[in-house]
């Protein structure tokens, strides 16, 4: 059960056809769909590269919070510059459709690899410290990625990148996340109303799932989740409903990582339990 909870109504799809420009932009494929959008292959014709291109759908395009959260997305990556962030070219607006430009990147999602099973240990440590240090970027730049999922991560030649960055939060800028004293929020500069479930459910915290506001420390906790899933193969929260997912993320404890993979090094098994606490 992996079902998404947004704040939204379920859109109707762009379906752009290859040769549809916009701007500069040459429309080659779709490539797939999110809460927020659909992605295209398309190649820039200034600069003859292929890119890719989200289009937030146009019959939410005009809603003010749907276009405030795209918005906010192009906003939030563009104000990161990692090198396991996944950037951003352009924005723009044609024939009333919203569209954001980033590079065409060259793999596949954590989600679509774990299909085959989980990664080895030496390339989810590897994926782990990526996704982590992409994510210590974010927060002190006060962004807090609030959807952190397999899918949201592509693996690449180059390592691994985070992606999507539709349900981001900005807040005030922050320090590095203390994993021993996690006891300060930043307030947000432009965020959700309190009882709102925003996320992918079994990788949200649980002060996301009972829609509280989500911080620094709901990503970590995501990021906990990822890892467990990315090394066993398994999540750590099942259920066969929503609500009974949300049970066991508010309840339960999931096994400990050595125990499901006992290769896993003790160390990794304290970092996951340590996020997930």
């Amino acid at each position: 059960m992996g079902g998404r909870i947004i704040a939204a109504f379920p859109s109707k799809p762009v379906t752009l056809s290859p040769g549809t420009r916009l701007g500069p932009y040459e429309v080659t494929a779709l490539i797939g769909a999110g809460g927020m959008g659909e992605v295209y292959q398309a190649r820039d014709t200034r600069l003859d590269r292929t890119v890719a291109i989200k289009v937030l759908p146009s019959d939410v395009a005009g809603d003010p919070e749907l276009r405030a959260r795209f918005e906010r997305e192009a906003h939030a990556v563009a104000a990161l510059d990692h090198p396991h962030i996944c950037g951003i070219y352009d924005v723009g607006s044609v024939d009333g459709t919203h569209y954001l430009v980033m590079p065409h990147l060259d793999g596949q999602t954590l989600a679509a690899r774990l299909e085959k099973g989980p990664l080895p240990l030496d390339q989810a440590v590897k994926m782990a410290i990526e996704i982590a240090d992409a994510l210590d970027k974010a927060h002190r730049q006060g962004i807090t990625h609030r959807d952190l999922k397999p899918a949201n991560i592509m693996l690449t030649k180059t390592g691994a990148k985070l992606l999507d960055f539709g349900l981001a939060k900005l807040t005030a800028p922050t320090g590095p996340i203390s994993m021993s004293a996690m006891g300060t929020s930043a307030t947000a500069m432009s965020g959700t109303a309190q009882g709102t479930l925003l996320g992918t459910l079994p990788y949200m915290a649980p002060e996301q799932v009972e829609g509280r506001e989500a911080d620094a420390r709901s990503d970590i906790w995501a990021l906990g989740a990822v890892i467990y899933e990315t090394v066993t193969g398994t999540r750590p929260f099942q259920g066969d409903t929503p609500a009974s997912v949300i049970g066991a993320i508010l309840k339960d404890e999931p096994p400990p990582l050595s125990r499901v993979q006992p290769l896993a090094p003790p160390l990794l098994d304290r970092i996951v339990t340590r996020c997930l606490g």
